[in-house]
């Protein structure tokens, strides 16, 4: 089955031509797929046939639990416990490794729930969660009277788990919620109306809380082809991802419809998984699918969950050929690639940078790894020498930073710290500001690295004997594990690249080339 390109940007995300392979069928309605960043499997709900099933590339298709309280949507913790929707129950339930179950939600206002459907987790641990009545019909669960006259979207706050939800939205506003997702900032939250065939879209407040929202698409239906909004994730790059009549419908983050992925059978939901992340699993009525696109999704917090303890600390293991990096482990750092620096016309010209750095291709070896780390969900951080103020916060105690600020090189704002053309920063990308040689003096580098839950750091940009290796230095220190792509990086020429390379670095960070990098993250 071919898909349909509408707009040039969605050959970006999957090839038109790309095939869905069955990887199970047989069961009565799939919903739920959601994939364990540390075992490498799929689990799926079954709702009709109140079954919670598991797949692997290995052993295929399994059961896990029976019955499942007619389980629907699912997700995972930061912390990898089981999230779920329970239908039969009217509730969300976590269930950790060793099997035990939680009730997290199950009453609002002392009258039980509809029938919690799906649900995601934000950065801080909120769950959000939608609560349309399907779990109250017959089949997709126990036919039962409805104790709440109107459907809503509710978040659970972290530590308040097995209290009251809150209510985030007003209680009429939607007649049939259902799949929701977060942009990759977390500054949106989109939820779907299978019932009005639309999207809405809410700002997120700092505290949690949602805007008044306002309609993101509408029309998501077709008379001819089967299919309503229901499950609906966000990729790394902000375009949202919906089921709708004929498969899966693409909109960009401005609502602009890119194009439709062709599926075979009714679809009901869909997530990414596979080691890379570019596997996009579809449930949809009797089958799961599978699909590679050339996008993975937005970073969501289990993504980041780290190997077994015995595995966390180690460093990336030796393949044939070269060193294998985990993606989720790892974080791209493209340090001091601004205009001033290594650009014709740029304040430190006359040092031989632009030279040096065109000698070594370091911006489209840069912009090599930003694509392929964007595409597994792995962090890109740029890192910019940017003065602010005249300087004045600028300490003058060292050559480096008098030069500096006599050349007048690197004004925030001005063309020569923009970054190059080419290694502008993306969507979801960190920018981090700084007025020191390492990336680490005075920045928030560490916590944002924290935060994404990264250990291995790909490290790149200029100076290869100065920022590059301070910034490695240190980071061995803290205790990270550096990786120098030499031809990633560039200085003045080629004796002190060398010297930092073939000396310095190499007590302190694993030294290595573009490609091999890339053939580490599977590229």
């Amino acid at each position: 089955m071919a898909h349909e390109a509408l707009r040039p940007e969605f050959r970006k995300l999957i090839d038109e031509a790309a095939p869905l392979r069955r990887i199970g069928s047989g069961f009565t309605f799939t919903e739920g797929p959601i994939w364990h960043p540390v075992e490498q499997h799929l689990l799926f709900s079954d709702m009709p046939a109140d079954v919670r099933r598991r797949w692997d590339e290995t052993s295929g298709v399994s059961e896990v639990m029976r019955p499942s309280n007619k389980g629907n949507g699912m997700t995972y913790d930061a912390e990898l416990n089981l999230l779920v929707c329970e239908h039969s129950t009217s509730s969300v339930a976590r269930f950790g490794p060793d099997g035990r179950r939680e009730v997290l939600a199950s009453h609002f206002e002392g009258k039980e729930l509809n029938s919690p459907n799906d649900l995601c987790v934000a950065s801080d641990g909120s769950i959000y969660f939608t609560d349309p009545w399907y779990g109250r019909m017959e089949g997709f669960g126990v036919e039962r009277p409805r104790e709440l006259g109107w459907q809503g979207v509710f978040r659970i706050r972290p530590g308040r788990e097995g209290e009251e939800p809150e209510l985030l939205v007003e209680r009429y506003l939607f007649t049939q919620p259902n799949g929701l997702c977060f942009s990759p900032d977390e500054r949106l939250l989109y939820v779907n109306d299978t019932d009005q065939a639309n999207i809405r879209v809410f700002e997120v407040g700092s505290d949690g809380s949602l805007g008044s929202g306002r309609i993101f698409a509408s029309g998501i239906k077709d008379s001819l082809k089967p299919g309503v909004p229901d499950g609906m994730k966000c990729d790394t790059e902000g375009n949202v991802w919906v089921t709708a009549p004929g498969g899966l419908w693409v909109y960009d983050p401005d609502g602009r419809l890119l194009g439709k992925i062709a599926v075979p059978e009714l679809p009901a939901n869909l997530h990414w998984g596979g080691p890379d992340w570019r596997t996009l699993f579809v449930a949809a009525s009797t089958s799961v699918y599978a699909v590679e696109t050339r996008v993975g999704p937005r970073r969501e917090p289990f993504m980041r969950a780290r190997p077994p303890a015995g595995r966390s600390a180690a460093a990336p293991s030796q393949a044939e050929g070269g060193v294998a990096l985990e993606a989720e482990r790892c974080a791209l750092i493209i340090q001091d690639m601004q205009n001033d620096v290594v650009m014709d016309g740029g304040a430190f010209a006359e040092s031989g940078s632009p030279i040096h750095c065109r000698e070594q291709d370091a911006i489209a070896n840069i912009a090599r790894l930003a694509e392929r780390c964007r595409a597994l969900g792995i962090p890109v951080i740029h890192v910019w020498f940017e003065v602010d103020n005249g300087g004045r916060g600028m300490t003058q105690n060292a050559p480096l930073f008098e030069n500096t600020l006599a050349a007048g090189a690197l004004v925030k704002g001005s063309w020569g710290a923009q970054p190059v053309p080419g290694l502008e920063p993306q969507a979801g990308d960190h920018v981090v500001s700084k007025m020191r040689m390492s990336a680490w003096e005075g920045t928030n580098l560490e916590t944002i690295l924290k935060a994404e839950g990264r250990d291995i750091l790909i490290e790149t940009g200029a100076w290869t004997n100065m920022s590059i290796e301070h910034t490695a230095r240190t980071g061995a220190d803290k205790g990270y594990i550096m990786i120098i792509p030499e031809d990633g990086c560039s200085t003045m020429n080629a004796d002190w690249h060398r010297a930092s390379i073939d000396y310095a670095m190499q007590n302190v960070a694993a030294v290595t080339s573009t490609d091999e990098v890339l053939r580490a993250l599977g590229g």
